[in-house]
Protein backbone atom coordinates (compact mmCIF):
# COMPACT_ATOMS: atom_id res chain seq x y z
CA UNK A 1 0.00 0.00 0.00
CA UNK A 2 1.37 3.57 -1.20
CA UNK A 3 1.87 5.98 1.83
CA UNK A 4 4.05 8.47 1.38
CA UNK A 5 3.21 10.24 5.11
CA UNK A 6 5.92 10.77 7.75
CA UNK A 7 5.27 11.36 10.94
CA UNK A 8 7.32 14.32 11.62
CA UNK A 9 9.20 16.94 9.95
CA UNK A 10 12.53 15.84 11.28
CA UNK A 11 11.96 12.32 9.71
CA UNK A 12 11.43 14.35 6.15
CA UNK A 13 15.29 15.06 6.13
CA UNK A 14 16.58 11.02 6.79
CA UNK A 15 18.97 11.57 3.26
CA UNK A 16 20.34 15.38 3.17
CA UNK A 17 23.83 16.01 2.15
CA UNK A 18 26.33 18.79 2.24
CA UNK A 19 26.09 20.50 -0.78
CA UNK A 20 22.75 19.75 -1.97
CA UNK A 21 20.26 21.78 -4.20
CA UNK A 22 17.31 22.65 -2.80
CA UNK A 23 13.83 24.42 -3.96
CA UNK A 24 11.68 26.07 -1.68
CA UNK A 25 8.28 27.64 -2.30
CA UNK A 26 7.08 30.44 -1.62
CA UNK A 27 5.85 34.03 -2.40
CA UNK A 28 7.18 36.19 0.47
CA UNK A 29 5.63 34.07 2.96
CA UNK A 30 2.50 33.10 0.94
CA UNK A 31 3.20 28.92 0.44
CA UNK A 32 6.57 29.06 2.77
CA UNK A 33 7.05 25.97 4.15
CA UNK A 34 8.47 27.13 7.79
CA UNK A 35 8.51 24.17 9.79
CA UNK A 36 10.40 22.65 6.92
CA UNK A 37 13.22 24.94 6.71
CA UNK A 38 13.38 25.06 10.44
CA UNK A 39 13.61 21.41 10.44
CA UNK A 40 16.57 21.49 7.55
CA UNK A 41 18.38 24.03 10.07
CA UNK A 42 18.20 21.39 12.92
CA UNK A 43 20.02 18.65 10.57
CA UNK A 44 23.00 21.16 10.13
CA UNK A 45 22.92 20.29 6.65
CA UNK A 46 25.79 22.52 4.93
CA UNK A 47 26.82 24.39 2.01
CA UNK A 48 23.90 24.27 0.48
CA UNK A 49 22.20 25.62 -3.12
CA UNK A 50 18.75 27.74 -2.26
CA UNK A 51 16.19 28.12 -5.22
CA UNK A 52 13.67 30.40 -4.13
CA UNK A 53 11.68 33.47 -5.07
CA UNK A 54 13.10 35.71 -2.41
CA UNK A 55 15.48 35.45 0.57
CA UNK A 56 13.09 35.14 3.49
CA UNK A 57 12.24 37.88 6.49
CA UNK A 58 13.13 38.77 9.74
CA UNK A 59 15.45 36.21 11.36
CA UNK A 60 12.86 32.91 10.64
CA UNK A 61 12.31 30.37 8.31
CA UNK A 62 14.33 30.92 4.84
CA UNK A 63 16.54 33.99 6.15
CA UNK A 64 16.96 32.05 9.87
CA UNK A 65 18.48 29.04 7.23
CA UNK A 66 20.89 31.87 5.63
CA UNK A 67 21.78 32.96 8.93
CA UNK A 68 22.80 30.11 10.14
CA UNK A 69 25.86 30.12 7.49
CA UNK A 70 24.08 27.26 6.17
CA UNK A 71 23.41 28.92 2.46
CA UNK A 72 26.08 28.64 0.51
CA UNK A 73 24.64 30.46 -2.84
CA UNK A 74 20.91 31.68 -3.37
CA UNK A 75 19.32 31.68 -6.79
CA UNK A 76 16.37 34.08 -6.68
CA UNK A 77 14.28 37.02 -7.93
CA UNK A 78 13.79 38.96 -5.16
CA UNK A 79 17.18 39.26 -2.66
CA UNK A 80 15.80 42.08 -1.10
CA UNK A 81 12.18 42.90 0.26
CA UNK A 82 11.00 45.01 3.16
CA UNK A 83 12.17 42.88 6.04
CA UNK A 84 14.99 41.20 4.56
CA UNK A 85 18.20 42.29 6.13
CA UNK A 86 19.95 39.15 6.72
CA UNK A 87 20.77 38.14 3.21
CA UNK A 88 21.53 41.50 2.02
CA UNK A 89 24.38 41.65 4.96
CA UNK A 90 26.03 38.82 4.11
CA UNK A 91 26.16 39.19 0.83
CA UNK A 92 27.77 42.57 1.51
CA UNK A 93 30.42 41.33 3.49
CA UNK A 94 30.91 38.51 0.11
CA UNK A 95 29.74 35.56 2.52
CA UNK A 96 26.96 34.28 0.31
CA UNK A 97 26.67 34.01 -3.52
CA UNK A 98 23.40 35.19 -5.47
CA UNK A 99 22.30 34.26 -8.99
CA UNK A 100 19.68 36.51 -9.76
CA UNK A 101 16.78 35.73 -11.95
CA UNK A 102 14.09 37.68 -13.86
CA UNK A 103 10.77 35.95 -11.74
CA UNK A 104 9.49 34.94 -15.19
CA UNK A 105 12.75 33.19 -16.17
CA UNK A 106 13.13 31.58 -12.70
CA UNK A 107 9.96 29.91 -13.03
CA UNK A 108 10.32 28.89 -16.64
CA UNK A 109 14.01 27.56 -15.79
CA UNK A 110 11.89 25.50 -12.76
CA UNK A 111 9.61 24.15 -15.44
CA UNK A 112 12.09 23.45 -17.41
CA UNK A 113 13.98 21.24 -15.26
CA UNK A 114 10.59 19.01 -14.36
CA UNK A 115 9.94 19.20 -18.23
CA UNK A 116 12.86 17.80 -19.21
CA UNK A 117 13.97 20.65 -21.72
CA UNK A 118 17.38 21.94 -20.69
CA UNK A 119 17.70 24.99 -21.71
CA UNK A 120 15.48 27.48 -23.70
CA UNK A 121 15.64 31.30 -24.99
CA UNK A 122 14.20 34.58 -23.59
CA UNK A 123 14.11 37.79 -24.37
CA UNK A 124 13.76 38.39 -20.86
CA UNK A 125 17.85 40.05 -19.39
CA UNK A 126 18.58 40.74 -22.79
CA UNK A 127 21.41 44.05 -22.95
CA UNK A 128 21.46 43.54 -19.65
CA UNK A 129 24.22 42.56 -17.36
CA UNK A 130 22.14 39.58 -16.13
CA UNK A 131 22.83 38.10 -20.40
CA UNK A 132 26.73 38.84 -19.63
CA UNK A 133 28.52 35.27 -20.57
CA UNK A 134 25.58 33.51 -21.95
CA UNK A 135 24.41 32.64 -25.47
CA UNK A 136 22.32 34.89 -27.63
CA UNK A 137 20.37 34.03 -30.48
CA UNK A 138 17.98 36.05 -32.82
CA UNK A 139 14.47 34.70 -33.81
CA UNK A 140 12.37 36.60 -36.17
CA UNK A 141 14.60 39.74 -36.41
CA UNK A 142 14.81 39.83 -31.88
CA UNK A 143 17.47 38.79 -29.76
CA UNK A 144 16.89 36.37 -26.90
CA UNK A 145 18.99 34.79 -24.20
CA UNK A 146 19.84 31.07 -23.22
CA UNK A 147 18.77 30.23 -20.17
CA UNK A 148 19.63 26.81 -18.51
CA UNK A 149 16.95 24.79 -16.36
CA UNK A 150 17.02 24.61 -13.02
CA UNK A 151 16.93 20.89 -10.92
CA UNK A 152 17.03 20.46 -7.51
CA UNK A 153 17.99 17.44 -5.10
CA UNK A 154 15.06 18.46 -2.90
CA UNK A 155 12.01 20.71 -2.97
CA UNK A 156 10.58 21.50 0.35
CA UNK A 157 6.69 22.86 -0.50
CA UNK A 158 3.83 23.97 1.83
CA UNK A 159 0.07 22.74 0.58
CA UNK A 160 -3.26 22.64 2.15
CA UNK A 161 -4.24 19.32 1.78
CA UNK A 162 -2.85 16.42 0.90
CA UNK A 163 -3.38 12.43 0.48
CA UNK A 164 -1.68 9.50 1.52
CA UNK A 165 -0.62 8.91 -2.28
CA UNK A 166 0.99 12.58 -2.53
CA UNK A 167 -1.74 14.14 -4.21
CA UNK A 168 -1.61 18.02 -3.44
CA UNK A 169 -3.87 20.86 -3.57
CA UNK A 170 -2.84 24.54 -2.71
CA UNK A 171 -4.40 27.21 -1.14
CA UNK A 172 -5.19 30.17 -3.76
CA UNK A 173 -2.22 31.99 -4.78
CA UNK A 174 -0.08 29.94 -2.14
CA UNK A 175 0.07 27.38 -3.95
CA UNK A 176 2.60 29.84 -6.77
CA UNK A 177 5.98 27.99 -6.96
CA UNK A 178 4.87 24.80 -5.54
CA UNK A 179 4.04 22.58 -8.30
CA UNK A 180 6.74 22.98 -10.76
CA UNK A 181 9.04 22.65 -7.83
CA UNK A 182 7.21 19.13 -7.46
CA UNK A 183 8.34 17.86 -10.76
CA UNK A 184 11.77 19.66 -10.77
CA UNK A 185 13.01 17.92 -7.66
CA UNK A 186 14.59 14.28 -6.84
CA UNK A 187 12.95 14.28 -3.75
CA UNK A 188 9.67 15.98 -2.99
CA UNK A 189 9.03 17.14 0.74
CA UNK A 190 5.94 18.10 1.66
CA UNK A 191 4.17 19.80 4.95
CA UNK A 192 0.24 19.85 4.63
CA UNK A 193 -2.51 21.72 6.83
CA UNK A 194 -4.65 18.92 6.40
CA UNK A 195 -4.35 14.59 5.08
CA UNK A 196 -7.00 13.63 3.73
CA UNK A 197 -8.35 10.30 3.17
CA UNK A 198 -7.48 8.80 0.22
CA UNK A 199 -9.82 9.03 -2.79
CA UNK A 200 -11.43 12.37 -0.76
CA UNK A 201 -10.03 14.54 -3.19
CA UNK A 202 -11.89 14.95 -6.68
CA UNK A 203 -9.06 14.14 -9.17
CA UNK A 204 -10.52 17.28 -11.65
CA UNK A 205 -8.73 19.46 -8.68
CA UNK A 206 -5.33 17.77 -8.02
CA UNK A 207 -2.70 20.53 -8.42
CA UNK A 208 0.23 18.10 -8.16
CA UNK A 209 0.16 14.35 -9.13
CA UNK A 210 1.39 11.92 -6.35
CA UNK A 211 3.99 11.07 -8.85
CA UNK A 212 5.50 13.67 -8.25
CA UNK A 213 5.71 13.58 -4.26
CA UNK A 214 7.98 11.43 -2.24
CA UNK A 215 7.54 12.61 1.51
CA UNK A 216 4.15 14.67 3.40
CA UNK A 217 3.89 15.42 6.90
CA UNK A 218 1.46 17.25 8.25
CA UNK A 219 1.23 20.95 10.08
CA UNK A 220 -1.59 21.46 11.16
CA UNK A 221 -1.14 25.07 12.43
CA UNK A 222 1.67 26.44 10.39
CA UNK A 223 3.83 29.77 11.62
CA UNK A 224 2.39 32.69 10.85
CA UNK A 225 5.53 34.09 9.59
CA UNK A 226 4.61 38.19 9.41
CA UNK A 227 3.65 37.45 13.54
CA UNK A 228 7.00 35.91 14.02
CA UNK A 229 8.63 38.46 12.59
CA UNK A 230 7.01 41.35 14.21
CA UNK A 231 7.66 39.44 17.45
CA UNK A 232 10.95 39.55 16.73
CA UNK A 233 11.32 35.92 17.05
CA UNK A 234 14.44 34.06 15.49
CA UNK A 235 15.21 30.37 14.93
CA UNK A 236 16.63 28.11 16.52
CA UNK A 237 14.15 29.42 19.19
Amino acid sequence: MINKIVHSTSEAFVDIFDGATIMISGFGEAGSPIELIHSLIDTGAKNLTVVSNNTGSGNVGLAALIENRQVRKMICSFPRTANSTVFPELYRNNEIELELVPQGTLAERIRAGGAGIPAFFTPSSVNTPLADGKEEREFDGKLYVMEHAIKADFALVKCQSADRYGNLIYNKTARNFGPIMCTAANVTIVQAKNIVEAGSIDPETVITPGIFVNRVVQVASPADESKLVAEGRSYPW
